[in-house]
């Protein structure tokens, strides 16, 4: 069985006559940690939004697990094993916690087997165990998007796509998500990462890509890319 889970060639994505994505290739091996980094507008939510169904590309392909999924619709992705927790967290407000999270394993049918991942992922998030009774629209920020990401770890996926994890979480709750991240990954997940906290992206990721107006200008292990000067200078600060 090839290491590539994921296989993206030559993406090129319209917004009207605005081209957003140009040519882009990369690949996301099993087992890695993976980030998407840029700027904003770059193009890393499109990106993700292509890969998991929601955006068609003009041209390119998308494979997962060695299948084309390019023109899958997204719920049918969802089913095959990759799961997007999308920027903004997307919860139901007027829903509880546990009906959230039991959302994400709608595509399922093994009832046994979600009954355990939800013991798994209550044991996991113990702030959602004890607020599971409660409307996911009272939760706060970080709270919240503790549930968008054990609500995909319900769907039992092989890849979770994560977009802006940390977004306007407070340095202490940041710290929190990227340890869930770094989880994921001895949980035996594969994770696509795309992270305007580019220095906390790199710091857990195997490798990177760097996006800059729809275009990879740079690509390689994190470790490396985390001491390119060009890197340094335009996404962490220095």
């Amino acid at each position: 069985m090839s290491d590539v889970l994921l296989k993206v060639e030559d993406l090129n994505v319209y917004y009207g006559m605005i081209q957003a994505l140009r040519g882009i290739s990369f690949e996301v091996n099993r087992g890695e940690i993976v980030s998407l980094i840029g700027a904003n507008g770059a193009g890393k939510t499109t990106t993700l939004h292509t890969i998991t169904g929601l955006i068609h590309p003009k041209s390119g392909s998308v494979c997962y697990k060695g299948q084309e999924i390019t023109h899958i619709p997204a719920h049918k992705i969802v089913s095959m094993g990759m799961v997007h927790v999308p920027e903004g967290r997307r919860i139901f407000q007027g829903l509880s916690v546990y009906d959230n999270l039991l959302l994400g394993s709608y595509s399922r049918k093994d009832k046994n087997e979600i009954k355990e991942n939800m013991e798994m992922v209550l044991s996991q998030f113990p702030r959602l165990a004890e607020r599971r009774n409660q409307l996911a629209g009272t939760l706060s920020g970080g709270e919240q998007q503790m549930l968008a990401m054990g609500r995909a770890l319900l769907a039992n996926p092989e890849l979770i796509v994560l977009d802006e994890p940390s977004m306007g979480l407070s340095p202490l709750l940041v710290g929190e998500v990227f340890e869930i991240v770094k989880s994921f990954r001895e949980a035996g997940k594969t994770v696509l990462l795309v992270e305007q906290n580019a220095k906390k992206a790199l710091s857990i990721s195997d490798r990177a890509y760097v996006l800059e107006n729809g275009v990879i200008t740079m690509s390689g292990k994190a470790s490396e890319l985390a001491d390119d000067e060009r890197v340094r200078k335009a996404y962490l600060g220095a």
